[in-house]
């Protein structure tokens, strides 16, 4: 029997994204430069990074003006209270917070470190110090994306947006999927046999999660300069669903 495979590779030469640019252009451009084609049934992983630049989900700290609220949970976090109002205005709720941290339920219902929003590989600050904020909408910005790779090539893929963000019971970060298109993002396997015959009764997987994290390790968090990886050779079953189905009902979640 041939051995099970699945191969990842990051696209080469790609520049620095700016406001306004076409990231599915981007990426063909990529898929260019490494000799490549894209095929029916690849998945292609873009670091959200890219794509809230592309959107322009800039802000300028020194244009923020903090609320009370702010300012006082500034004082709690020793946190730049422009910041804290930044995440204040992208979250519905704060769940706990101490010095140095803030976590929130973000508006599109990520539970995340200081509402997703970043510091580190935002670009030159021409108008004073810059952070970038999550996509309006990621599911939106993904179908958006395979969309135009499929006018540009022809294939029919699927992309999903990764970012790293941290766990509940782990040390460390991971790739997860803030937003998907084209595949089922929650694979539902309840009902399946095991090897001895046994029902699965709870079984469901995170695919798009699992996807976004072996990207990851290609794009890497520092200076790499990759932000798209494609992934071949993956098979799933079901229903495509967007990355919403991920995020867990709070009425379920024992932490919240």
């Amino acid at each position: 029997m041939a051995p099970l495979s699945l191969s990842l590779f990051a696209l080469p030469g790609i520049p620095l994204v700016e406001p306004g640019d076409d990231i599915a252009a981007l990426i063909a451009e990529g898929i260019a430069h490494a000799n490549e084609a894209l095929r029916d049934g690849d998945v292609v992983v873009i670091a959200q990074k890219v794509v809230s630049k592309s959107e322009n989900r800039f802000f300028v700290l020194d244009e923020v003006t903090p609320s009370e609220k702010a300012l006082g949970l500034a004082r709690e976090t020793d946190k730049d209270a422009r910041l804290v109002e930044l995440i204040l205005s992208e979250s519905d709720r704060v769940l706990r917070y101490r010095q140095g941290v803030l976590i929130v339920v973000h508006r599109l219902g990520f539970v995340l470190a200081n509402a997703g929003i970043d510091r580190s590989n935002v670009g030159p600050e021409k108008e004073g110090e810059r952070v970038l904020l999550l996509p309006e909408d990621p599911n939106a910005s993904c179908e958006r994306i395979r969309q135009g790779l499929h006018d540009l090539g022809g294939a029919t893929v699927a992309v999903v947006m990764n970012d790293s963000l941290g766990r509940a019971w782990r040390n460390g970060t991971t790739g997860v999927a803030l937003g998907s298109s084209g595949l089922p993002a929650l694979m539902d396997i309840r009902g399946r046999e095991d090897l001895f015959g046994r029902p699965l009764e709870v079984t469901q997987i995170g695919l798009a999660d699992e996807i976004a994290s072996a990207a990851s390790l290609l794009q890497g968090q520092a200076d790499e300069g990759t932000p798209f990886v494609v992934v071949r050779g993956m098979t799933f079953s079901g229903s495509p669903t967007d990355a919403g189905a991920l995020i867990r009902d709070s009425q379920e979640d024992l932490f919240r």
